[in-house]
């Protein structure tokens, strides 16, 4: 009896055992959020068998993290890096804060009308003088006619001394030190200077050639621009635009290489301009002597005026133009990925701050600021402000964090949320997650250079919480559609955290 009693005792004790067992393991699959179970499915894709990866969501009101997977990884985010640079940006300079450009002179002008002395564009940082792209602002030709309808009324027929483009509000070292060379001379690449005309860029006009593997010969430079030598090393080839242009800044000689379809018609493609103070001095005066207005030396930059030992004296201003206020500019860099922008708005919080109007005194402010705002910047390593550099690094724990900070000031977050992407209806998201629960919702700030995918922003639960999260791969095997995809079946089950 003892032993059959003992028998039943210990089945009993089994039976209980593995009832415990399937009710923990119950638990923890039931347990498991949509979030969570998307990401395990991504732990064992194959074309993240050698990548580095993390992902961190945090709920914005108790501070609590979601969900996290390699969160303190310091991982290349691309231009989601935009995020930290705009959001500091509003939080230093003010969302109303507005650039100026002046239009100045130093002499005398006599009563015939001549100015003995010199005629300066006194740029102070702003980007979006004469952008080809921005709504309210004067398109190039309208600007340059303004300008010169306040010269005249000035009182200057002509100009004896020079016509010189002053960029020296922020300093000469254009580019931030970590970009790499074959991005250097492309549209994306323009460099930041105290004096930005045209967004720095220019438009490269090619006449296509009908067979493949021939050079389509240049056909002209938009706007113009006749300082710059053209090595044309291009061919018609496939059916995608894959030409690049070469060329260091104040460098006039340009290396284009690649290709471009085969076809009969005009094909553009878009570089930067090597010295935007000169190429601003340079188009003021051909509009200048259009309108009669004389200039009888050569135009030049205050660069190059101060490195032969000449300082002006004091300067007198003719005109002031202002740019649209800060909001306006951190909507277009966050919603078209405008490196420009926040390149100047790095160098502009630095002047701001430290008096330096360089990078590094930029890079300083950012992690004072967060750090002061209560991020943990340890790790965080931040070369430039557009996130073109692949020396960044930082982690979405960090990136999640700050995004939770900025929705949490009351002074920039409606400004700063509608700057970003709204899934499946505005900027790099337009045709993402459509038909999914967060289509509509969820704003992310997307980055991608090449093996590099990543996406910071913001989404709303069906609880009516806000999460605030960061999501980065690097060095997967993917396509880029594919690890888009792959990256969207995460994001789509934020809705349901």
């Amino acid at each position: 009896m003892l032993y059959f009693f003992l028998m039943n005792f210990m089945f009993f004790r089994m039976r209980l055992l593995f009832i415990k067992i399937f009710l923990f393991c119950s638990v923890f699959v039931l347990g498991q959020n949509k979030t969570e179970k998307a990401l395990s499915v991504l732990e064992k894709d194959p074309h993240l068998k050698s990548a580095s990866w993390g992902f961190c969501a945090y709920e914005v009101e108790s501070g609590k993290m979601l969900v996290g997977r390699s969160p303190d990884q310091s991982l290349i985010p691309a231009s989601s890096l935009k995020v930290v640079t705009t959001a500091t940006a509003l939080k230093i300079l003010g969302p109303e804060y507005k650039f100026k450009t002046e239009i100045q002179y130093d002499g005398v002008i006599d009563a015939n009308g001549v100015l003995n002395g010199n005629l300066y564009l006194k740029g102070y940082g702003d980007p979006t003088l004469a952008s080809p792209e921005l709504d309210n602002v004067l398109r190039m030709d309208a600007l340059l006619q303004d300008w010169t309808s306040h010269i005249r009324n000035a009182g200057i027929r002509s100009v004896n001394g020079k016509i010189v483009g002053d960029g020296t509000w922020f300093d000469s070292q254009q580019l931030p030190t970590t970009w790499q060379w074959n991005d250097l001379g492309n549209y994306y690449a323009a460099g930041a200077s105290g004096l930005n005309l045209h967004e720095n860029l220019y438009y490269l006009n090619f006449k296509q050639n009908p067979s493949q593997g021939k050079t389509p010969a240049i056909k002209n430079i938009e706007p113009d621009y006749p300082f710059v030598t053209f090595v044309n090393e291009v061919v018609s080839k496939g059916t995608r635009d894959n030409a690049y242009i070469f060329g260091a800044p104040y460098s006039n000689t340009r290396y284009v290489r690649g290709s471009i379809p085969a076809g009969k018609g005009t094909f553009t493609i878009k570089g930067a301009v090597p010295d935007p103070p000169f190429f601003a001095a340079y188009h003021l005066t051909k509009v200048l002597e259009k309108n009669g207005i004389q200039t009888l030396q050569e135009m030049t930059t205050y660069r190059e005026l101060k490195r032969e030992g000449f300082y002006s004296t004091k300067r007198k201003i003719i005109h002031t133009n202002y740019s649209p206020p800060l909001r306006v500019i951190v909507e277009e860099a966050n919603m078209e990925s405008v490196n420009l922008y926040c390149e100047v708005l790095l160098k502009a919080i630095g002047k701001k701050q430290k008096g330096k109007g360089t990078t590094e005194a930029g890079l300083e402010v950012v992690k004072e600021t967060w750090k002061a705002a209560g991020v943990n910047v340890e790790g965080f390593f931040m070369e430039d402000g557009s996130g073109l550099s692949p020396r960044n690094a930082v982690t979405t724990r960090q990136l999640a964090a700050l995004m939770r900070k900025t929705y949490l000031d009351k002074n920039i977050d409606k400004i700063f949320i509608s700057s970003l992407p709204l899934a499946g209806e505005s900027g790099s998201l337009k045709h993402m997650l459509k038909g999914t629960a967060v289509e509509g919702k969820l704003r992310a700030k997307s980055g991608y250079i090449r093996r590099v995918r990543s996406y910071t922003g913001f989404c709303p639960t069906q609880n009516g919480k806000m999460v605030a999260f960061c999501f980065i791969i690097n060095n997967h095997t993917a396509s880029n559609s594919a690890i888009r995809k792959k990256m969207e079946k995460v994001m789509a089950t934020l809705y349901y955290l």
